[in-house]
């Protein structure tokens, strides 16, 4: 027996002062079953009392998150970025949620970026007893929130397209498969967003909370999930040139210089088309247009090195 599942044979505790609740998805991307029992260890030897649960279903952390009896210091989640935004998602229903802190696992890792998050257990466990905090703003679209970004356009028809036995098997390599297809496809119809008054249309809209994009590429040097605001990067054109050049641009860290990118700030916008079109929130699906983001009222704690 290995000894996360002694752990979970044991009612899945750690009993020592201070509580610390471990949320894993073991069906997440680079899942760590001995960095858990090794960051549990350590918590437990500073005094923490730990409980480590495996997830079984899709929403079981909203699920935990959501309800008012949970009395935890820390919320620790092993997850990507989907994780935690469904965490959040849980938490609007909190009045005062717990500080969060991050096992960086998953496909892209977004939040690990703009955070500067270690990947090592021991690393990890520091952060968690040190418990030196920032908070971390989100927005709102449709009433959902995202720690990340929402958009809408070929991005967003990626994330819906890509196979999850696919992403599964091969991480990001999934994403660019799909995107090259997507790439070729037939065009969709022009998206038009209203940035606090001003209509722009665009091919792809992308409204950010975060600096990063896909991992360590930077789509937006003026965000921050840690700082109030939105930011828009829009693409006026989805054809192959013009994905080229915003790639390159992004692989740069430099999209404001792209003759085919908007970049600016924004408060609250809308983004609508002729006909739905696909939508995506933090790497995940999130139905179609049209969509309504506004800056979210409220923020997180969460636990930063």
């Amino acid at each position: 027996m290995t000894a996360s599942a002694d752990l979970q044979a044991r009612g899945g505790r750690y009993r020592k002062d201070g509580r610390v609740l471990i949320i894993a998805n073991p069906t997440a991307g680079g899942f760590n079953p001995e960095g858990l029992d090794l960051i549990a260890q350590r918590l437990q030897e500073a005094g923490r009392e730990v409980e480590l649960r495996l997830t079984t279903h899709a929403g079981e952390i909203g699920e935990i998150c959501s309800d008012p009896q949970l009395a935890v210091d820390v919320l620790l989640i092993a997850g990507g970025d989907g994780s935690i935004n469904e965490a959040l998602t849980g938490f609007q229903s909190i009045l005062a949620p717990p500080a969060i802190a991050v096992i960086p696992c998953g496909t892209a890792n977004v939040l690990a970026q703009e955070l500067r998050l270690p990947s090592k257990p021991a690393a990890i466990a520091q952060m968690v007893l040190r418990r030196r905090t920032r908070a971390l703003h989100y927005g709102l679209a449709d009433g959902r929130p995202f720690l990340l970004m929402v958009s809408a356009g070929f991005d967003a028809r990626v994330v819906h397209a890509v196979p999850l036995a696919l992403k599964r098997r091969l991480g990001k390599l999934a994403y660019v498969i799909t995107a090259f297809r997507q790439a070729f496809a037939a065009r969709h119809d022009d998206l038009v967003v209203n940035a606090d008054g001003e209509e722009i249309t665009c091919r792809l809209a992308v409204i950010t909370k975060a600096a990063h994009y896909g991992g360590p590429f930077v789509v937006c040097r003026e965000a921050s999930v840690s700082q109030p605001g939105l930011h828009l990067v829009a693409l006026t054109s989805d054809r192959v040139p013009a994905l080229i050049r915003a790639s390159i641009a992004l692989l740069r860290g430099r999209m404001e210089t792209c003759r085919d990118v908007i970049v600016r700030p924004v408060s609250n916008a809308t983004i609508r088309a002729a006909r739905p079109v696909a939508a995506q929130i933090d790497g995940d699906p999130f139905g179609t247009t049209p969509l309504a983001i506004t800056q979210g009222e409220r923020s997180l704690s969460v636990i930063v090195p």
